[in-house]
C-alpha cells in the first residue's frame, strides 16, 4: 500500500509539473504557428534585399573590420571581420576560431592550451556553434546575398512586402528560413522564423534596437522573442 501511495504522489507531481507546460506550448502553437509563406524569387525580390542592405549603410559595415560584442552577457566575442578570425570567451574558456582555415583554431582553459585532441575539438565544435547563432543574431541582414541563399517576394496581406530568406546551405542549421519585415524606408524591424531548433513555425524576434557604431555599420542591441530578451551588450564596431 505503502508503495502505491509513492507512486502515485510521483504521478501526480508529474502531471502537475506537465501539464501546465503541455497546455501553454498547445496555446502557443495554434496561436503563432504559421505555415511558410510562399513567394516569389527573382528581380523584386533581389531589389527589395538591396533596399534593406542601403538602409543599413552596407557599405560602413563592408568597410568595418572589427568587432565586438557580448550575447546574453554569457559570450564574448573579438571578431577581427577582414581576417575572418575570431576570438570566443565564456566561462574559463577561449578558443581562437580561424574560420578561413579550421586547421588553425586553437582551443584555451584558463589561459593554458588545451592538450587533449578530443576536448580541443569538443571546445571548438562549441564555440563554433556560439560564433555561428550569436554572429547571425548581431549581422543578420547584411547575409541576405551569402553563398547559398535564396529570396523570396512575400506580399502581406496589409500590402506590405516582406523579404523571404532561406539559407539552402551553410552555418549550423541549413535550410532554415527567415521573414524579414522592413519599415517604409527598408530598415528591418522584425523577422519571423521557420527554424529545426523551434518546434513552433513563424515565431517573431525584433530587430528595431539599432545602434550606429564608430565605423557606421548599424547593428542591433537588443531583440525582443516571445517573453524573452536577447541582450547584446559591449558593442563596438572600427575600421
Amino acid at each position: 500500500m505503502k508503495s502505491k501511495k509513492i507512486v502515485k504522489i510521483i504521478i501526480g507531481i508529474l502531471v502537475f509539473i506537465t501539464l501546465p507546460s503541455i497546455l501553454l506550448f498547445g496555446f502557443l502553437y495554434f496561436k503563432y504557428n504559421e505555415e511558410l509563406p510562399p513567394g516569389i524569387t527573382g528581380h523584386e525580390a533581389d531589389a527589395l534585399a538591396h533596399k534593406m542592405l542601403n538602409a543599413l549603410d552596407h557599405e560602413a559595415f563592408e568597410n568595418t573590420n572589427y568587432i565586438e560584442w557580448t550575447f546574453k552577457r554569457r559570450h564574448l566575442f573579438k571578431w577581427n571581420k577582414n581576417e575572418n578570425i575570431c576570438e570566443v570567451y565564456w566561462k574559463k574558456y577561449k578558443v581562437i576560431l580561424h574560420l578561413n582555415d579550421p586547421s588553425k583554431n586553437k582551443a584555451y582553459e584558463q589561459n593554458v592550451k588545451v592538450a587533449d585532441a578530443d576536448s580541443s575539438i569538443e571546445l571548438i565544435e562549441k564555440a563554433t556553434s556560439y560564433f555561428n547563432n550569436d554572429s547571425f543574431w548581431l549581422v543578420a541582414p547584411y547575409k541576405v546575398f551569402d553563398t547559398g541563399t535564396e529570396r523570396r517576394l512575400v506580399n502581406l496581406e496589409n500590402n506590405k512586402k516582406a523579404l523571404l530568406l532561406t539559407y539552402t546551405s551553410g552555418g549550423t542549421t541549413p535550410g532554415d528560413s527567415y521573414l524579414w519585415h522592413l519599415d517604409e524606408e527598408g530598415k528591418p524591424t522584425s523577422f519571423q522564423m521557420w527554424v529545426d531548433i523551434l518546434p513552433i513555425s513563424g515565431l517573431t524576434a525584433t530587430w528595431n534596437d539599432w545602434v550606429t557604431t564608430e565605423s557606421g555599420a548599424q547593428l542591433p542591441s537588443f531583440h525582443k522573442f516571445g517573453v524573452f530578451g536577447l541582450d547584446i551588450t559591449n558593442l563596438k564596431a572600427t575600421k
